[in-house]
This record gives structure tokens, C-alpha cells and sequence, in this order.
């Protein structure tokens, strides 16, 4: 059964049609959002001229029954402090909201999807990683 987290990357990467990205989202059994992502998105699209056409192709993307939304607990700070100290003590620090990304793939145990290398610093995580589409 493959059950995946999705990061910001990933979502565009699909929503632009990223081939491996569609692929593996056609194949997944269950994909999965956390808060820290939906604020990324819903940010980015403030940014940009097609916020309404965004916002409901992310509520399209919600409603399908394979797609759900994991919350941040108190198990994920836990998470979070663990892979934040080894990221400090590595010297490989990567942006917070991927750490909270990260530890919420961890605690559901669910594979990273992204497009971003630097997940790859946190052994703690299963990752898949797709370079962008040329």
C-alpha cells in the first residue's frame, strides 16, 4: 500500500503536470496534506492572478476520497525536536516549515513527496525525490 505526503513542491509539480509526479500520485493509495502545506499554498496563491481558479483546484484535490488531511500533533513537536537537533548537530539546516513537514511524514509514517533535495538530509524520513520538469 503506498500512502504518501505531499509537500508544496509536490502539489504544484502535480497540479503542473509534473509526468513522475502524476505517475506516482495515480498509484498511491492514500495522499496526504498537513496543515503546514495548505498554509504554504493558500499563501502562494494570495501572491498570484488566479487565487479563485487555485483555491478550487485545491478543494477539487481535497475532496477526493483517497486525499486526506493530517493534522500537526503534539507527537509531531516531539518529531520535530528530534529531527531539528540532528539537522543542528549534522550542520545541515534546512527552512522550519519543511522540518514540521517532515515530522509529520514521520509520525503517520507516510513517504515525503517532493521536489526538494534537501529532504534527503533527514534520515528519519522515507523521501521521494523528482527533480523539477524541464
Amino acid at each position: 500500500m503506498m500512502r504518501l505526503l505531499l509537500d508544496t513542491s509536490a502539489y504544484c509539480a502535480f497540479m503542473r503536470g509534473h509526468p513522475e509526479v502524476v505517475d506516482l500520485l495515480r498509484q498511491a493509495d492514500e495522499i496526504c496534506l498537513n496543515p503546514v502545506v495548505l498554509g504554504e499554498l493558500h499563501a502562494g496563491f494570495l501572491k498570484g492572478r488566479r487565487w479563485r481558479k487555485n483555491e478550487d483546484e485545491l478543494r477539487r484535490f481535497l475532496s477526493s476520497p483517497r486525499v486526506r488531511l493530517v493534522d500537526v500533533t503534539e507527537e509531531t513537536a516531539e518529531r520535530y525536536a528530534r529531527i531539528l537537533d540532528f539537522l543542528r548537530r549534522a550542520g545541515t539546516p534546512i527552512p522550519t516549515n519543511d522540518i514540521w513537514i517532515a515530522s509529520t511524514a514521520m509520525e503517520h509514517g507516510l513517504r515525503l513527496l517532493t521536489l526538494d533535495g534537501h529532504y534527503l538530509k533527514v534520515p528519519q524520513v522515507l523521501v521521494t525525490c523528482f527533480p523539477p520538469a524541464a
